[in-house]
C-alpha cells in the first residue's frame, strides 16, 4: 500500500529510537550519555555480556559492532516482532498516536506529484547557484563579501541570487518543460491577476535555499538587495513539501553535528546560522522567518535536550524570548529545558563572531547562557518596585499563572521552589532549611508511633482516619504546654498555623510569604515551615505528611501536633475546608503578630525602666500591662475568655510573673493582680 508521502517523515520525527529499542534492551547507564542522543546496551540480536549495541538517536540508526545487525526503527520493530513493514508502520504510528491512513488510490499519485515538485525546487536552486556568478549579482556577490561569507560556505549552503527580471526563472524552467501550474504550486513562480501571465516570486534577492530533515530543498528564503523592497526577507509560499512552522534552517547538517558534540543553538536567521558555521558552531538552526513553533520546539528537543538560544540583548531580542518561553512552558518536562544567550545590544551572532573577541567570547556567552527560569524571572519583576503589599501579591499572582502553565509537576514543583528562592533574595529574606537551620537533623520515625492527626498506615500506605485526640505521653507530658514554659502561646499558635496548612495544603502557595518571611520559634517549627514550601503542588494532606515525615522525621512533626490545643483547633478538625482555614491562618497570624509587637514595646519599655529608674516613665504601657493582666485573670472559675477559647491567647505563668514585676517596679497600684 502506497503511504502519503511526508507520512513516513512525520512518523519518524515523533517516534525516538531509543524509546523503541528501550523496550527489548537495559541500557549501559555508564556508557550512555542520554544528553547526546548516545545509547548502548547489549544486543538484542545476538547473545553477549557486553555492550556493543549502539543507538543513535538523533539520526535514528542503529549498528552492532559484534553482529553487525543495523536500521531504523522500522527494521528494528520487523526483525524484533517479526512482522512486514506495513506491520511495524503500524505499531509505531500506534505508539505515535498516529493514524496509518487506508489505501487509497490517490496516495501513489500525490506521491508522485510531490515527487515532482522536489525536482522543481531542487531546478530553481541550480538556477540561483549559477545566477550569482552573472554579472547582475555583483551587488549581491559584494554583499556577502562584507559579511566575510567564503566561497565554500557559499557552495556548501547553496546560496545564489533570483535576477531582477520579472520572468528569469519561469523562462528557464518551463524552457526545460516543467508544467507552469507545477511552478505555482511549488511556490516558485505566481500568475498575474490581470492576466495571467507567470512572473518569479524572488525577485533581485540572495536565495538561501530551505531543506527538510532528509537534506532535500523544498522551498526558498530570499534577502532583497533594494532598500525599497516592502520585505527585507521573503520565503516562499507554503506547499504540499514546505510547511514552515514545522521545519528548520539546516536542520540536517545540524542534527549531525550535535550529534557529535552535544550542543545545539537556535540563532534568529539564516546569516547568523551561516556566520556561527564559518566561526566553528556548525550544529546552529534557526525558525522560517517567523516565531518558533510548538512543532520547532519538539524537533530541536530531538536533537539536543538543552539547546541553546542566541537572541539579539535589545528590546526586541528580549520580546521574542519571553514569547518563546511562554510557548515552550507547557511542554517542559525532565530532559527538556531551554537556556538563553542574550548577545550585546545592538550586535547580532554575526556582528560578535567579526569582533575582536571572535568565536572566543561567543563560546563563553554560550558556556554561561541563562537557565530559562532565570529570564523569566526578569520578565516579571524588571521594573517593578515591590514597596507594598498589594504589589507584591501582584507579583505572587503573576508567577502563579506561571505556575499554572507547567503541566509536568516534578518541573512545576521546581520552578515553585526557584521561585520562592527568587523571592527570597529580592526581598532580602532568607529561611532556615532545619531546626538549628542547618537543614539536617531529621529523625527517623521511630517504631510504633501513633501517626499524628488521623493518619494511620493500612496496608503499607498511610491513609486517612478520624482525628483522634492522642493519649498523653511522655513525649507530651514534657512538652512546652505542660511545663509552663516562656512563650508556650506563640509556639502553640505557631503550631495551629503548621497544622493548618498541612491539612488544607491547597493554602500553601497563598502563605508561601509568610512560611519564608516568619520567624517561627517553636521546636522544629522553621524545619516544617521549610519543608512545607518544597511540597510539590497539587499534592493532598495525605501526600504532605508523608513528604514532612521523610524530611523533618516523624518524632518533631508528633511533637508539633499532639497537643490537644492543636488537634481541637476548627481548621484541624475540619481539615480541608479551604475557606475555614484561611479565615484561622489570618486571625492566628494577626494574634501572633500583635503579641510579638506587644512583646517587643514591653522589652524596650523595661530596659528604658531598668535604666531611668523614677524618671519619665510610661504610664500608658503600664495601663496597657494591668489591663492584659485583668483579661488574662478574669472569666468564670478565675480562668479568662481568651483562655478557655481554642485558639485564645493565653499567658503562661513566666507571662504573669513579669507583668507582675514590671508594675511593682514602676509602683503602679492599678486593679490587676
Amino acid at each position: 500500500m502506497a503511504l502519503p508521502d511526508g507520512f513516513l517523515d512525520e512518523l519518524r520525527a515523533r517516534v525516538s529510537l531509543s524509546q523503541v529499542v528501550g523496550k527489548k534492551v537495559l541500557w549501559d547507564k555508564r556508557k550512555s550519555q542520554q544528553g547526546k542522543g548516545d545509547w548502548w546496551a547489549p544486543c538484542p540480536f545476538h547473545q553477549e555480556k557486553t555492550a556493543s549495541f549502539h543507538v543513535d538517536d538523533r539520526k535514528g540508526f542503529y549498528y552492532c559492532f559484534g553482529c553487525q545487525a543495523k536500521g531504523n526503527a522500522f527494521t528494528f520493530v520487523q526483525e524484533t516482532e517479526n512482522v512486514g513493514f506495513m506491520e511495524a508502520v503500524e505499531i509505531l504510528a500506534r505508539e505515535a498516536g498516529m493514524e496509518v491512513p487506508k489505501g487509497d488510490p490517490k496516495a501513489q499519485a500525490r506521491a508522485d506529484r510531490n515527487t515532482r515538485l522536489r525536482e522543481a525546487v531542487d531546478a530553481a536552486a541550480r538556477f540561483y547557484r549559477t545566477q550569482l556568478s552573472t554579472a547582475a549579482a555583483a551587488e549581491a556577490r559584494a554583499y556577502l563579501e562584507r559579511r566575510g561569507v567564503k566561497a565554500e560556505t557559499l557552495e556548501r549552503f547553496g546560496i545564489g541570487y533570483a535576477p531582477s527580471g520579472r520572468t528569469a526563472l519561469a523562462d528557464a524552467l518551463t524552457g526545460r518543460g516543467m508544467e507552469a501550474d507545477l511552478l505555482v504550486e511549488a511556490g516558485l513562480c505566481r500568475r498575474s491577476e490581470r492576466d495571467g501571465s507567470l512572473y518569479d516570486f524572488l525577485r533581485d534577492r540572495i536565495v538561501f535555499p530551505i531543506r527538510d530533515g532528509q537534506d532535500r530543498a523544498v522551498a526558498f528564503g530570499g534577502r532583497a538587495m533594494s532598500a525599497d523592497a516592502q520585505a527585507k526577507y521573503l520565503n516562499t509560499s507554503e506547499t504540499p513539501i514546505f510547511d514552515k512552522g514545522a521545519g528548520l534552517y539546516n536542520i540536517a547538517p545540524a542534527r549531525s553535528a550535535a550529534g557529535r558534540s552535544g550542543a545545539l543553538i537556535v540563532a534568529e536567521g539564516y546569516m547568523d546560522v551561516i556566520a556561527l558555521h564559518e566561526h566553528g558552531f556548525p550544529a546552529a538552526v534557526a525558525p522560517l522567518g517567523t516565531a518558533i513553533t510548538e512543532a520547532q520546539l519538539a524537533l530541536i528537543w530531538r536533537i539536543s535536550s538543552e539547546p541553546v538560544v542566541a537572541l539579539d540583548g535589545d528590546t526586541a531580542g528580549l520580546r521574542a524570548a519571553y514569547r518563546l518561553i511562554s510557548r515552550a512552558l507547557p511542554m517542559l518536562e525532565p530532559g527538556r529545558e531551554l537556556r538563553f544567550v542574550l548577545l550585546p545590544e545592538g550586535k547580532d551572532p554575526d556582528d560578535l563572531l567579526r569582533s575582536e573577541g571572535g568565536p572566543e567570547a561567543m563560546g563563553e556567552l554560550i558556556g554561561s547562557a541563562q537557565p530559562m527560569a532565570k529570564l523569566l524571572w526578569r520578565e516579571k519583576t524588571e521594573g517593578l518596585v515591590l514597596d507594598s503589599p498589594e504589589r507584591r501579591a501582584s507579583l505572587d499572582r503573576d508567577l502563579r499563572a506561571v505556575l499554572d502553565e507547567i503541566r509536568d509537576r516534578s518541573i512545576k514543583m521546581h520552578y515553585a521552589e526557584e521561585f520562592r528562592r527568587l523571592r527570597a533574595d529580592l526581598y532580602g529574606y532568607g529561611h532556615p532549611g532545619g531546626a538549628d537551620g542547618s537543614g539536617a537533623g531529621a529523625s527517623p520515625e521511630p517504631r510504633g508511633l501513633p501517626p499524628a492527626s488521623g493518619f494511620q498506615k493500612r496496608g503499607g500506605a498511610w491513609k486517612k482516619g478520624a482525628a483522634p485526640l492522642l493519649p498523653s505521653t511522655e513525649q507530651s507530658r514534657a512538652s512546652l504546654l505542660a511545663s509552663g514554659a516562656e512563650g508556650v502561646t506563640d509556639r502553640l499558635r505557631e503550631a495551629v498555623i503548621l497544622a493548618t496548612l498541612i491539612h488544607t495544603p491547597v493554602l500553601i502557595d497563598e502563605f508561601a510569604h509568610i512560611l519564608e518571611e516568619f520567624e517561627f520559634r517553636g521546636p522544629g517549627h522553621a524545619a516544617i515551615a521549610a519543608s512545607l514550601l518544597r511540597v510539590p503542588p497539587g499534592v493532598d494532606a495525605e501526600g504532605v505528611l508523608i513528604h514532612l515525615r521523610e524530611e523533618v522525621g516523624a518524632r518533631g512533626l508528633e511533637t508539633m501536633l499532639s497537643p490537644r490545643h492543636v488537634q481541637i483547633a476548627p481548621s484541624v478538625r475540619r481539615a480541608g475546608d479551604a475557606e475555614l482555614a484561611r479565615a484561622c491562618l489570618t486571625e492566628e497570624l494577626a494574634k501572633l503578630g500583635a503579641a510579638r509587637g506587644m512583646a517587643r514595646e514591653m522589652a524596650e519599655s523595661v530596659a528604658a525602666i531598668a535604666g531611668s529608674a523614677g524618671e519619665g516613665l510610661d504610664w500608658r504601657i503600664a495601663q496597657a500591662a494591668d489591663a492584659v493582666l485583668r483579661a488574662a485573670s478574669a472569666g468564670e472559675g478565675g480562668r479568662s475568655e481568651l483562655e478557655t477559647a481554642p485558639n485564645g491567647a493565653r499567658l503562661d505563668r513566666r507571662e504573669k510573673d513579669a507583668l507582675q514585676e514590671l508594675l511593682r517596679r514602676i509602683g503602679y497600684e492599678g486593679t490587676g493582680p
